[in-house]
């Protein structure tokens, strides 16, 4: 009996060390949260930004700031900042974002820590980055449900308006301008000169026969 308490002690003096080096390896719920409460999700940005949070943890070794365009298939980072020191809670950086074209973005913040740990990694999406372009409005709220029997107040519902619409136009023809000449009168015309120019042409040629005739006969 003696030796079976002597080996069940044994057994579980082995196991208990690689028990204590899992746990110490696995994070657990109760240990500090890292986190960034500035910008949140969804926030315009516009100039330069300040970045605020927590990145301390147990074997903090570094840590990177980055970011990319949230659209972006590849999904490529850009540095904005390394750290060596840990954050309590306070400014991370100040992070200028008029060197950047508008548009929705992602923020990024990876702690590295010693020991072989897994990085811990902070992610704020859809940062909307308005330097040149107007910042949308926000979505008005609906409107709060009536209850059954409340009759709405008038005061408060539009009331739909008319627009007069401008009858159709029609368009109206123009009378015929007397001035214009149709091609039958100027053919007309052009034969009728044509007539008269050779008609004086025959009468000078009579006469200045005849006139010829008569000098002849006076000569003789």
């Amino acid at each position: 009996m003696v030796q079976i308490i002597a080996l069940f002690v044994l057994l579980v003096l082995s196991i208990l060390p690689l028990r204590l080096k899992a746990q110490e390896s696995t994070p657990t719920a109760e240990g500090p949260r890292v986190y960034l409460d500035a910008p949140i999700p969804g926030q315009a940005l516009q100039g330069s930004v300040p970045i605020s949070g927590r990145t301390r943890l147990p074997g903090f070794q570094s840590a990177e700031m980055s970011f990319t365009y949230q659209d972006d298939p590849r999904q490529t980072w850009f540095l904005i900042k390394t750290f060596d020191d840990p954050v309590d809670e306070g400014l991370l950086t100040d992070w200028d974002t008029t060197t950047l074209t508008d548009g929705v973005y992602s923020l990024r913040v990876v702690i590295y820590r010693d020991g072989g740990r897994e990085p811990v990694e902070i992610l704020i999406p859809g940062l909307r980055i308005r330097n040149y372009s107007p910042i949308e409005t926000d979505t008005p709220a609906p409107p709060a449900p009536v209850p059954p029997g409340v009759t709405p107040d008038p005061s408060t519902t539009p009331t739909p308006t008319m627009t007069p619409t401008a009858p159709p136009v029609t368009p109206t023809s123009l009378p015929t301008n007397a001035a214009i000449i149709s091609g039958n009168e100027i053919t007309t015309s052009m034969g009728k000169g044509v007539l008269i120019v050779g008609l004086a042409f025959a009468v000078g040629g009579v006469y200045l026969g005849l006139r010829t005739l008569l000098h002849r006969r006076r000569d003789r």
